[in-house]
């Protein structure tokens, strides 16, 4: 397994410094907030792309993708009929952006923007999604990327709140460049235990969020890590594990480096 960190809690650096410690502290990869770049990123242009590359590779770094898709600009969702078409094509400008940045996977959280609007019923909302993740998928799968639809729980959204329900759409979307992710604070509101969670979705596993349930990052907390760690390793995944965390308390410093110390500690 590869281990990355998400550059959203090293708020307000330029992305070159969040580059700079993940590169120095060990780290394989280091994965994008789009949001942290600009409030759109049909808004950066070829030349500011290209840096934002050169500046993962410049510290040996595959900038893996981008995840929290739909933060900015204001006023994006999935499922209401006025804006719907608006943000399909912001996501498909999204993955034109990951692949010129050399990002590879793009991670579909961003619960609000998707939760099921008044009026609409749950079926209405898996449908659209059904036909919109088909279109995107083959966009994506053109330039190298993947979709990775990120089950999160019932406190967060209302559409997509288990693993089984991310693993039925993977099915239904039925396209090679949509899968799914788990995220280790998300898992723990699901019905399964993590482990078994873990091995059920090994066939549609692309990627990997690292945090503790405390909203901190992995270690920090009193989430057990080692029979994550052996179920990943039983799933024969080898992928990225990336650590995102959403109490920037501790400081970026901290954050990765006990992170990575950690995961390293019950992964490697």
């Amino acid at each position: 397994m590869k281990f990355a960190m998400c550059n959203e809690f090293c708020e307000g650096w330029p992305f070159a410094d969040a580059c700079e410690l993940a590169g120095r502290l060990g780290y394989d990869g280091i994965e994008l907030a789009p949001f942290t770049v600009a409030d759109s990123v049909e808004d950066v242009p070829p030349d500011q792309r290209r840096r934002i590359a050169e500046a993962a590779a410049r510290r040996g770094l595959e900038l893996v993708g981008l995840h929290w898709l739909l933060v900015k600009p204001k006023g994006l969702h999935l499922h209401r009929p006025a804006v719907s078409a608006r943000t399909e094509d912001y996501l498909r400008a999204e993955v034109d952006f990951c692949a010129d940045v050399g990002g590879s996977k793009m991670v579909v959280g961003s619960p609000r923007q998707r939760n099921v609007p008044p009026g609409q019923t749950y079926e209405e909302a898996w449908d659209r999604s059904v036909e919109v993740f088909r279109r995107l998928a083959e966009h994506a799968d053109g330039r190298g990327v993947c979709l990775c639809v990120e089950p999160l729980g019932a406190a967060e959204t209302d559409f997509i709140t288990t693993a089984a329900e991310a693993r039925r759409l993977v099915e239904a979307v039925d396209r090679p460049a949509f899968r799914m992710m788990l995220d280790v604070k998300a898992m723990h509101e699901d019905e399964e235990p993590i482990p078994d969670i873990i091995r059920k979705s090994a066939p549609y596993l692309e990627h990997f969020h690292a945090n503790d349930v405390s909203r901190q990052g992995p270690g920090f907390g009193d989430t057990n890590f080692r029979p994550i760690a052996a179920a990943l390793k039983e799933a024969g995944y080898d992928g990225y594990v990336s650590v995102e965390v959403f109490d920037f308390s501790a400081g970026p410093e901290t954050i990765a480096r006990e992170s990575l110390r950690y995961l390293k500690e019950v992964l490697d």
